[in-house]
């Protein structure tokens, strides 16, 4: 399955991105932020696309392309939790991939997936991240910050969502 729209292209990760993959998500800021594994290395990217082989239909992850080649960065959605998540190469920020990448798949969760309620937790401090969320019609909900441990680090998330 691929998605066109806003002058970005989403496509399935393969084989063939697997260096593209340790080059993008090899990056500080994503292993911050991010569960994924540091250093993401070809043996982490190899090992990530399986992990999104074996999720079936509870996940999709597309990469994020401007036309259908070169991946920059990465938009997912989790069926079952209804969240999504997204991360741009570091080299590919600032100019509104994400954004565009993400309106694309909240588009196709509501009107193809049937999904009318999509969530994305932020840590309050990714400033970034939430400025996507801003610019693609999430909004910020009440709900209690969820605290996180992960790589040695305790942290919250906040909830967005982002309705039909």
């Amino acid at each position: 399955m691929q998605l066109t729209g806003y002058d970005v292209v989403l496509r399935p990760w393969t084989e063939d991105d697997l260096a593209t993959m340790a080059e993008l998500f090899d990056d500080p800021g994503i292993a911050y932020r991010t569960p994924l594994a540091s250093p993401f290395d070809l043996t982490a990217a190899r090992e990530y696309l399986e992990m999104i082989r074996r999720s079936g239909e509870q996940r999709v992850h597309f990469a994020v392309t401007t036309d259908g080649g070169q991946a920059r960065g990465e938009v997912l959605v989790n069926l079952a939790a209804s969240s999504m998540g997204w991360a741009v190469g570091a080299a590919h920020r600032g100019q509104g991939l994400a954004a565009r990448a993400v309106r694309l798949l909240v588009e196709h969760a509501h009107e193809t997936l049937a999904m009318p309620r999509l969530y994305a937790q932020i840590e309050p401090d990714n400033h970034a991240s939430m400025a996507v969320a801003k610019a693609t019609g999430f909004q910020l909900t009440d709900e209690a910050p969820q605290q996180v441990a992960d790589k040695g680090r305790s942290y919250e998330l906040l909830t967005w969502l982002h309705t039909v």
